[in-house]
């Protein structure tokens, strides 16, 4: 029965922990939209209705009591824990719902795990549509950037919906038909791959104006919020400066200082990665900031090794350009990491077959998301000058700002080297940077080796056609009808 006896409403949100409660709110804050509201727990949904009366949400305590306060075509957003529990909402949902009704997955799901879903759904003749939502609570509350999937049709009714709560930015919602099925989710995984790098990158450059630069956190705080008055405005550059300024209260140190140097994962960044690997898309940037979690999370390898190394090297010397250096090499690396994620993104729209927009999808990204940017703005007039792009590292802009840090960049990775400061992600980055740069790489020896103990072939440079050496015979070469790999 339904609680609070509302009329009909043209949206419904299931599961109201925070990211759902903020989401509901956030709808129902909006002109036209009556939120309906169900969560397992009838405690719940009765608690958010008697904390946000203004809300006016029409809260169910069943699952046909909700279903039954939506108005056609019914549209509910579900926001429970990814995998099973997604899974038996949606087995719910499908079960009352009809023909041309909308199920919307928001939350943080595998998109493979999307296009499973959208197929067995869309049989029943209802529309199922996962979308990447990113802000965390905040953006939820106040205006998230979304990526929505799933067909065309469900868009026409959801999009307008979807519009009226995105964060906007120059007068455009943060929010844009991504593609069918899993598009939305993809194309959201990669998003928190490029926010991995990003924070990675970002605790990099605060590593080494410390240990380097012999920064404290307070000074560093007000080098990064100059920072931010310049290319490198961010969300991310924002909120480290803020965090660099905490003082704790217990102990009078810095916030920075008392916490305990382990961070962890929830699973998007290391998607990211593997489904790079299975593309074929070198991702490095985002691979290291992984990875450097993956460290930072193992003191049973950390506290002992550190007890059989009796020296480290001594901080190299540094010159006055040393801040300088650091903030461009931090750009240099982030154009990288970004670079990489849309190559990500453009060879799953090639293996998936959906029709990505790469200069909408910067334009979401301005606003709402954890990796807004004034960056972005220069990805949009990228693919707005040329949607093919190969490489956003092509792109004029991209490419000459690279070059303009490059030796700093290189200053900086390699005072890092002989400072015995780890900055795997500029690492990374730069020598991603070399591979693109350079005439030849060792991948020819590679290949002789694999044809050496594997029969894998070759190719030549000054002949067509696929190759293989007898090496166990007389060494002469034959052509070959194709390469094992």
């Amino acid at each position: 029965m339904s609680v609070s006896g509302a009329t009909q409403a043209n949206i419904g949100v299931v599961g109201l922990a925070v990211m759902g409660s903020n989401l509901a709110r956030n709808l129902a804050s909006r002109e036209g939209n009556t939120v309906a509201v169900f969560n397992r727990s009838p405690e719940r949904t009765r608690l958010l209705t008697q904390e946000h009366p203004e809300a006016g949400f029409v809260a169910s305590e069943t699952i046909a009591d909700f279903v039954a306060s939506l108005s056609t075509p019914r549209t509910a957003i579900i926001m429970v824990q990814a995998g099973a529990g997604t899974d038996a909402v949606i087995s719910q949902l499908s079960d009352l719902f009809e023909p041309g009704d909308i199920i919307v997955d928001g939350g943080n799901a595998d998109f493979t795990d999307t296009i499973r879903r959208e197929k067995a759904v869309s049989a029943t003749g209802i529309n199922f549509v996962g979308a990447g939502i990113s802000g965390g609570e905040e953006g939820a509350l106040k205006g998230p950037s979304i990526m929505p999937g799933g067909s065309v049709e469900a868009y026409k009714t959801l999009g307008p919906i979807l519009e009226s709560i995105a964060a906007v930015v120059d007068g455009v919602p943060c929010v844009t038909h991504v593609g069918t099925d899993g598009a939305g989710h993809f194309v959201k995984m990669i998003h928190n791959g490029i926010e991995y790098a990003d924070m990675q990158l970002i605790s990099e450059a605060y590593d080494l104006l410390r240990r380097v630069g012999g920064h404290s956190p307070a000074a560093i705080a007000d080098v990064f919020a100059d920072w931010k008055t310049g290319e490198l405005d961010s969300y991310l550059i924002e909120i480290t400066a803020e965090i660099l300024r905490q003082v704790d209260a217990k102990t009078g140190k810095p916030f920075v200082d008392i916490v305990l140097d382990e961070a962890g994962s929830k699973g998007t960044g290391v998607w990211t990665v593997q489904n790079a690997l299975d593309l074929g898309v070198p991702v490095g940037g985002i691979a290291e900031a992984v990875f450097a979690r993956a460290v930072s999370s193992h003191p049973e390898q950390r506290v002992p090794f550190r007890a059989v190394v009796t020296a480290r090297p001594e901080i190299a010397i540094v010159g006055h350009t040393f801040q300088e250096d650091v903030r461009q090499a931090l750009y240099a690396s982030k154009i990288v990491a970004y670079a990489q994620g849309f190559d990500a993104i453009a060879a799953g729209a090639k293996k998936y077959n959906w029709n990505i927009d790469m200069g909408a999808t910067a334009t979401i990204w301005r606003g709402g998301c954890i990796i807004r940017a004034q960056f972005l703005n220069r990805i949009v007039d990228a693919y707005a000058k040329d949607a093919a792009l190969p490489t956003l590292l092509i792109d004029p802009y991209f490419a000459e700002a690279v070059a303009n840090g490059e030796a700093a960049w290189r200053r900086i990775v390699s005072t890092a080297a002989l400072s015995g400061v780890p900055v795997p992600g500029f690492a990374a980055s730069l020598s991603y940077f070399d591979s693109l740069a350079s005439e030849r790489l060792p991948a020819a020896l590679v290949q002789g080796q694999r044809d050496f103990f594997g029969a894998h072939t070759y190719k030549r440079v000054d002949l067509p056609g696929t190759f293989h050496t007898l090496w166990s015979g007389d060494r002469t070469e034959i052509e070959s009808e194709g390469s094992t790999h």
